[in-house]
């Protein structure tokens, strides 16, 4: 046996098939594609499409609903708590809120604030300023010697009240002129 003698066995390589390459090809004409139209050529897709007739998911009733208004936190446990003062992340004498846990790396993101929920054990006493707190993680705080200072959300620009129009204000700019 030889190098150049060393060749696959046989129909262990299929050659790929020559689409659109005449008629004795078994591919020709159209291609394989059937028939003319928006179907026929490439980078068409037409998902859901019924050919006119209403698509499931327009047949279907909507469900649920989605509230656009609501609030997401970064939440944080006791015990996370507890392990950073031991693991010398956090100074247990200053004041904890969310810049400096963000600065320790426990939380990502601030989102709308930061939620102290109550899994885990304090030994620390602790002042934490956060949004919201569980029960049983004030009673936690409060058991070790600290305090949890819980601030209101931040009001968003739609939760301010309704701004004045330019109507309503420039009506207003000229009763004051006369």
């Amino acid at each position: 046996m030889k190098l150049n003698e060393i060749r696959d066995n046989k129909g262990a390589r299929k050659s790929l098939m020559r689409v659109a390459r005449g008629y004795g090809s078994g591919k020709g004409r159209t291609g394989g594609r059937g028939i003319k139209g928006q179907k026929s050529r490439t980078g068409v897709s037409i998902n859901a499409f019924e050919g006119g007739q209403m698509p499931v998911y327009r047949r279907l009733p909507k469900r649920g609903f989605v509230n656009i208004f609501r609030k997401t936190f970064s939440e944080i446990n006791i015990g996370t708590l507890q392990k950073a003062i031991d693991a010398k992340l956090l100074k247990a004498d200053k004041e904890i809120n969310e810049v400096v846990l963000m600065e320790a790396g426990l939380i990502k993101k601030v989102k709308d604030g930061v939620r102290l929920l109550g899994n885990g054990e304090l030994k620390t006493k602790l002042t934490i300023k956060v949004v919201g707190a569980t029960k049983s993680a004030i009673a936690a705080v409060e058991k070790a010697g600290g305090q949890v200072i819980v601030e209101p959300i931040k009001k968003t620009v739609l939760e301010k009240g309704k701004k004045t129009s330019k109507k309503t204000a420039s009506k207003k700019t000229t009763k004051k002129t006369k």
